[in-house]
């Protein structure tokens, strides 16, 4: 019982980064009507954000130190962050140790300019052709954008620690009972709760909001918003970067996890077209509950039990899931009557 409830807190986890990737994909394809094979990317930027941050704040100036010699008895130099010089050892190590959470801040800005770029000057100029057309040009973009990475951060995955107040687990065994430890990472819970906050602050503003409203009107019925006198094109625009937005505040908050690397996008693109497909195109509920299921099943999946009766099962099991709604549900789980169902 405690080795399945532990692979359900990893399955939580990992359908966590699922369903934000998966979510900002529908809300691009739900407005814009675009299949953008570039998402993975942006994922993947976000995780560099956390980096970027780190090596911004770890900037340090070379002193000589009187107070410390070598072993002949020369004064040392001493690299002391510049962080550390304006704010104080204390706050400026605060800083530094914080990094991670603070490049939300950081990644915010950042991702919105990067989506509003690469919607106007790319995306745009696909609304109208084959989805074909979408996939292979987006696609492109992300491997070019998968190589600018390469180069100037190099092919290593980058260790990027999360602050010392979340290092080491929580047990869970005594809360529910259990005799045995079932000790999980803080980190991971933390970035359980940031996506369920994120997906809710998602929500909550297409369904609250009066942006949100035209958005979801516009998203039902294009022409008739437009008609109406609104600049339905401009909003679907802003509604790109916001989707962007969302992919690389999960690429940040998920670089303690998995250490960015440039083919981290590529890894759960695939995936999150998966449970794009299988939560039903267009559907924003049907992606949130898709992501955290297959997250779940996956992690079942990967136990030993299971893959001595089939093994590789661990490596599958989502894409036999999919084939499986999509023959028995063409539209998915969650997607509107007629999507994928001519």
């Amino acid at each position: 019982m405690d080795a399945i409830l532990l692979q359900i807190l990893n399955g939580l986890d990992k359908g966590s980064a699922y369903a934000l990737i998966a979510l900002g994909l529908t809300l691009i394809f739900g407005t814009l009507g675009v299949v953008n094979f570039a998402h993975g990317a942006l994922f993947m930027i976000g995780a560099f954000c956390s980096v970027t941050l780190q090596r911004i704040l770890t900037l340090s100036v070379e002193a000589i130190d009187e107070t410390k010699k070598d072993f002949l008895g020369n004064p040392l130099k001493v690299k002391t962050p510049y962080v550390e010089q304006w704010f104080g050892p204390e706050t400026g190590q605060a800083i530094i140790d914080w990094s991670v959470p603070l490049a939300i801040l950081f990644a915010i800005p950042v991702m919105l300019l990067i989506g509003f770029i690469m919607e106007r000057g790319l995306i745009k100029h696909f609304y109208k052709r084959p989805h074909a057309d979408q996939i292979l040009v987006t696609f492109g973009l992300a491997i070019v954008l998968q190589e600018v990475v390469k180069y100037f951060y190099g092919a290593n995955p980058i260790p990027t620690p999360a602050p010392q107040a979340f290092v080491g687990s929580f047990d869970f065994a005594p809360l529910l009972g259990l005799d045995t430890s079932l000790a999980y990472p803080y980190w991971r819970l933390v970035y359980f709760g940031f996506s369920t906050l994120i997906i809710a602050a998602v929500f909550a503003f297409l369904q609250f909001t009066t942006f949100g409203m035209v958005v979801r009107a516009g998203m039902a019925d294009r022409e008739t918003v437009g008609l109406l006198g609104i600049d339905i094109d401009r909003r679907f625009t802003i509604m790109f970067g916001i989707a962007a937005a969302v992919a690389g505040l999960a690429g940040v908050m998920y670089a303690p996890i998995n250490s960015p690397n440039y083919h981290m996008g590529m890894d759960f693109l695939v995936l999150s077209f998966v449970v794009v497909v299988v939560g039903g195109m267009g559907s924003l509920p049907g992606a949130v509950l898709a992501g955290f299921l297959l997250g779940i099943l996956e992690s079942l999946a990967s136990m030993n039990e299971i893959k001595n009766i089939i093994y590789g099962i661990d490596q599958i099991i989502i894409y036999v899931v999919a084939i499986v709604i999509l023959l028995v549900r063409p539209r998915g789980l969650m997607g509107r009557r007629g999507v994928m169902e001519e």
